[in-house]
């Protein structure tokens, strides 16, 4: 059985739609992005859904066809703040995904042209802004953070990657080490990736069963801004993104390598 680690956010069900009832072949756990990278790191799992700023210099394969990716605005990675962009001085840093932070820090340098210092913070939007001027804060809590009711403003960081770069932003994608999974097992997870796109009503109503216009956002948002290919713009997305956080020290330059699919 093929252990598998999955990130806990809603965006991850569509890849996950009817694994858990595959019990002769995979066997599925929950935990926020660092997490599946670090168990995998340990041999705890066998494929990982992991940030994609933990592949480099690990020498895994990459299930092929399939991405947490955007192409335009991501709604769930987002710095708030109620300053103008170029007057912010500190930024709190959700401490759940590295790929996150490593495009905060990519964005400041060639987007932004500041340079914040960056704490690491719990997620908690409210605590991050008394510490700092704004907070960078992914997954569900910024989807559905009620920043206008704060009187925040919202820069969403897929929408200011694609107007630098002009290419979708992979945060993360299927990896494990070479030989673990077989054609047949990539193929089982891309059938799970098709049926979990086309059931995102189905998804935003079990994950929200009591909060209707939730559960609508839900659908909204895995249906509009999350993609969930990986194909050549993506390929071409993540090759840039690590060239630019090798640039801004977000990377070892040396362990910036080319992609290898299963």
């Amino acid at each position: 059985m093929i252990r598998l680690g999955a990130v806990s956010y809603l965006n991850t069900r569509p890849l996950v739609a009817g694994l858990e009832a595959q019990t002769g072949r995979f066997h599925l756990r929950f935990d926020v992005p660092a997490r599946c990278a670090a168990l995998l790191h340990a041999n705890e799992v066998d494929l990982g859904l992991i940030p994609s700023i933990e592949y480099p210099g690990h020498g895994y394969n990459i299930v092929p066809g399939i991405s947490i990716a955007s192409d335009g605005p991501v709604a769930s990675v987002a710095l708030y703040t109620k300053l103008p962009t170029a007057s912010i001085r500190s930024i709190a840093l959700d401490t759940s995904s590295r790929t996150s932070q490593a495009l905060l820090r990519v964005l400041c340098a060639h987007r932004f042209y500041i340079e914040p210092v960056l704490v690491p913070m719990v997620p908690d939007l409210p605590a991050m802004l008394r510490e700092c001027d704004a907070a960078l804060v992914i997954g569900d809590n910024a989807l559905f953070a009620d920043h206008q009711g704060l009187g925040l403003r919202k820069i969403d960081l897929g929408k200011e990657w694609a107007a630098m770069t002009g290419l979708p932003f992979v945060y993360a994608f299927w990896a494990g080490r070479p030989g673990i999974v077989g054609p047949d097992d990539v193929l089982a997870l891309q059938q799970a990736r098709d049926r979990g796109v086309v059931a995102t009503v189905t998804i935003g109503r079990e994950m929200y069963p009591r909060d209707p216009a939730r559960a609508a956002r839900a659908d909204r948002y895995l249906r509009e801004e999350v993609k969930y290919g990986f194909g050549e713009r993506e390929v071409a997305g993540l090759a840039r993104f690590y060239e630019l956080a090798a640039e801004v020290g977000a990377l070892t330059p040396g362990d910036v390598a080319r992609l290898t699919f299963y």
